[in-house]
Order: C-alpha cells, then structure tokens, then sequence
C-alpha cells in the first residue's frame, strides 16, 4: 500500500513560558514546545483550510484511497499531551498521535499509564517513540535498533492492553535499517521526519513523513502544510535535505553546535515576532 498524506509534526504544548513542565529539558527541545494560545491558532487556521477533519494512522491503513487525509502528531510523551493537547483537539473533535518514549513513562514531565490509557480510551492514538530516544537512530546496531523497538512497543502493549501497531522515529534520524527494525517489532506504520507526503513500504511497515512545527512558525505555515501547497512542500524538502547532509559530514560535531547555539540564544531575549527556533531539526 501507498498513499499520500498531510502530517504535522508537533511536541508539546505548554503556558507560556513555562517550557520545562513538560517533555524533554534543555534549549534544545524548548524550540518544539508551543504555548497553549499560539496552539488554539495553529488549530484553527488548520481547521479553516480542512476539507474533513483531521484523520487517524489506522484508519488510513485501512483506507490508503482516502481523500487528502491530513494527521496531527505529537512526539516524546510529555505531559502536556493528558493537560493540555487533548482536550484542545476534543474541542474540534478531533484526534491527536502521541508518540511516548518508554523509558520516560511515569517520570517528572512525561505521561504515566493511566494518562495513556485514558487517551487511548478517548480515542487517540498511542504509539512508539523509541525506548531511549537516541538521538542518532539510524547510527544505532542491528541490535540496538530491534532493542528500542522492541521495549517500547512492549511496554506500551502492557499499559494498553492491546498491540502497538504506530510509532516515530525520534530525533528526525531515519534509515530504511530503522523500518526494517520497527516493522520486525510489529510495527505497521512509522512516521519519520522526512517532509514528503508520499509513502513507502519497508517489509510490512507503511512509511510516511512530516513536516516539523517549531515555536515562532506561524500558524499560516501549519494551515498551509495541511492544505498541501506544493510550494511549501519543496521549500521544506530542499532545507530539510541540506540540512541531511549537513549531519551527515559532521556526525557528532552537528549536534554538540546544535546545543551550543541553542543554549546561547537561549540566555538572550528574543525580539516581538522573531522565530527563537534554529530551523536546526531535533
């Protein structure tokens, strides 16, 4: 199967200012967190360009033909996803992808399982973020692939009470040897952070991409992906594949930069309307 989707990649979502309440700490995650007023305007711009509402992974396996379908994602686990994204969702009706790192289950800032279960029986989709979140996933062994998957998705299938069949690739770093490791652990579909919206199938697993939002993206840019402007599209393919090779020559080197800069910009305020966000992907 092969389709073609709209998918919105978010993390948490959080009053202002108060960026460590939820996820991962430090500069270089705060650049995903939104605050909970810019995150009612990226959903309602969203929803102002919707031909349909927003539609969920399982059930556009089991429709691949389905028309335009757009997904909304959240990646890491945080907390903010039981308090706040949820019930912002509901509002439109609308159902939310959260994808939670094992390890991280229960601890200061994350989801514990009975803030999983409860959204699963909300109707969201709960799914694998990895166990550890490498950050260099496609660096990882045969055996630490099938390790992080694995884990994960048996942890999760223990609170939920049933399988685990969705899951992210966390730190945007993606190879096919990640799917062959996903779909092995019974994953039937992984979103990666690759901005296409064409799909491939590695084994038994449907791959599909997305497109990241950081803090300071306006909500027009979220409304504009889910519409599917071509022009858009190919602006984030030719940054996002720069910034791919940019990785690739420095390895190690690119994420130690990464929050170096972070840090620093981080320790300086940020002007009215200016984007804190490095463009430098997670």
């Amino acid at each position: 199967m092969t389709t073609r989707a709209f998918t919105l990649l978010y993390h948490d979502v959080v009053p202002e200012g108060r960026w460590e309440s939820s996820g991962f700490q430090g500069a270089d995650a705060d650049v995903y967190k939104l605050d909970c007023a810019d995150f009612r305007q990226h959903l309602a711009a969203i929803g102002q360009c919707l031909r349909h509402p927003p539609t969920t992974g399982p059930a556009l396996l089991a429709s691949p033909s389905m028309d335009h379908p757009v997904l909304i994602t959240f990646d890491d686990g945080g907390v903010s996803a039981a308090l706040y994204i949820a019930d912002m969702l509901e509002e439109r009706a609308w159902k939310g992808h959260f994808f939670v790192t094992g390890c991280r289950i229960g601890t200061s800032g994350f989801l514990d399982p009975p803030q999983i279960r409860d959204l699963h029986k909300r109707g969201h989709i709960i799914g694998s973020h990895s166990y550890s979140h490498p950050l260099r996933m496609a660096h990882c062994s045969s055996e630490q692939l099938h390790d992080e998957w694995q884990r994960s998705t048996l942890v999760l299938s223990e609170i939920l009470g049933e399988a685990v069949q969705v899951a992210s690739v966390p730190g945007g770093d993606y190879s096919r040897q990640v799917a062959v490791a996903a779909s092995r652990a019974g994953i039937k579909l992984l979103f990666n952070s690759e901005p296409v919206t064409r799909s491939h199938i590695v084994e038994d697993c449907v791959v599909l991409g997305r497109i990241t939002v950081q803090r300071g993206h306006r909500p027009e840019r979220s409304a504009a992906i889910a519409a599917g402007r071509r022009r858009l599209q190919i602006r984030e393919y030719l940054f996002w594949n720069a910034k791919k090779v940019a990785k690739q020559l420095l390895g190690g080197i690119w994420l130690r930069a990464r929050v170096m800069l972070l840090e620093r910009r981080a320790k300086k305020d940020v002007r009215p309307g200016a984007d804190p966000g490095s463009g430098i992907e997670r």
